[in-house]
């Protein structure tokens, strides 16, 4: 079955189990936070709701046919980046990871797990350099593309790389969801997302997930979850499996405006430079046409002055400005305002939604006429 059937028809019964007349075609969530569990609790396939509850499962089911292993939710992408670190390090060991990463993965390092004993080794996206800082580490985090430079590495070379040093390699891939990029099918043994971006894709839920091969590393994850309390709603599973049946509709369609914005920027005259895989200009565009089914939503640029990028943002009729992204609503930030990527003043991260293209190019076209840029 191909992953747009399988998503079209998350929580559907299969066959041979039928919908019976007169029941709704789509069952709703689960509520519950105790189950009847007479006699031996092993003998009932649900006991408590911190432990399990039926909604997860069909959306894990769902998100582990998508992305080829086994898959637990959690209550927002942080969480899921925790659920690794918790399970996976030690005090003594060693993670290797972007310094351009999403930064709050790279504060949690600094802040907490140094606090644990854990070293951190930073090295660019880019030209695969965290592959030089291997020897002695026990986890390897990718991100890519990198937040919000979109930059790219090697998921297959560099997760070789890292299982001959003896180290585990975990890959963010938020940006461009398991339907645009699979980490596991090139070689990584985890992936990791925040469903609140693209893949559920309407800007009104957090989630996140991690998904690996490994059944033992999986029952380490699934053990911090439980024991944590990071779980997730039912409601919030619910909607994001009521989400995922249009997700090929919505990457495809996002990614195709990001395309012709990219397009667009860079033919733009007050525009300094465009980061986007999907142009034939961006340094890694051959390797990422080799991993990614999708480009993804997101276009980053650079106007020349921090006060330009106010103006354009402010101009613009049909731009959002919001720090996410993967949202059905463009969307758009300058980044340098929180302070923590390595980005100059006038970098914007552009979230491109589902409007029409024509519509978006006109308005980014007058409103970087308005910001004076030239």
């Amino acid at each position: 079955m191909k992953d747009t059937t399988r998503l079209v028809r998350v929580g559907l019964p299969e066959p041979p189990e039928k919908v019976a007349a007169g029941d709704p075609i789509h069952p709703g969530p689960i509520f519950a936070s105790a189950y009847a569990t007479p006699g031996d609790p092993s003998e009932s396939a649900y006991t408590y709701a911190r432990f399990h509850n039926p909604t997860w499962d069909e959306l894990e089911h769902a998100l582990g046919a998508l992305e080829g292993g086994i898959v637990r939710i959690f209550p927002s992408g942080m969480a899921a980046v925790m659920a690794v670190f918790a399970a996976v390090l030690h005090p003594g060991d060693t993670i290797v990871l972007p310094s351009d990463c999403y930064y709050t993965t790279r504060i949690l390092t600094r802040e907490f797990l140094a606090s644990f004993g854990i070293t951190a080794r930073l090295a660019a996206t880019a030209d695969n350099a965290q592959g030089k800082l291997l020897e002695g580490a026990n986890l390897l985090w990718l991100e890519t593309p990198s937040n919000p430079t979109m930059d790219i590495c090697n998921i297959r070379l560099l997760s070789d790389a890292a299982h001959r040093a003896g180290a585990l390699v975990a890959v963010d891939n938020t940006t461009p969801t398991a339907l645009g990029q699979k980490p596991l099918s090139l070689g990584a043994d985890i992936s990791v997302a925040s469903d609140t971006k693209s893949l559920t894709g309407h800007s009104d839920l957090l989630l996140g997930h991690v998904a690996v091969s490994d059944p033992e590393l999986n029952a380490k994850i699934d053990r911090w979850r439980t024991l944590s309390g990071s779980v997730v709603g039912p409601m919030e599973a619910w909607l994001a499996m009521r989400s995922l049946a249009t997700l090929p509709l919505r990457l495809e369609k996002q990614s195709n405006n990001a395309q012709g914005i990219a397009e667009f920027l860079e033919s733009h005259k007050v525009v300094r430079s465009v980061n986007y895989p999907g142009l034939k200009s961006h340094p890694a565009h051959a390797l990422a046409r080799e991993q990614m089914r999708y480009f993804g939503p997101v276009v980053s640029f650079d106007l020349v002055h921090r006060s330009t990028a106010e103006r354009f943002l402010k101009a613009s009729n049909l731009l959002v400005e919001a720090t996410s992204f993967g949202g059905i609503v463009s969307s758009a930030e300058r980044r340098a305002r929180w302070g923590h990527d390595a980005v100059s003043e006038g970098f914007i991260r552009l979230s491109a939604g589902c409007e029409d293209l024509e519509d978006l190019l006109a308005d980014l076209d007058q409103a970087l006429t308005a910001s004076g840029a030239n």
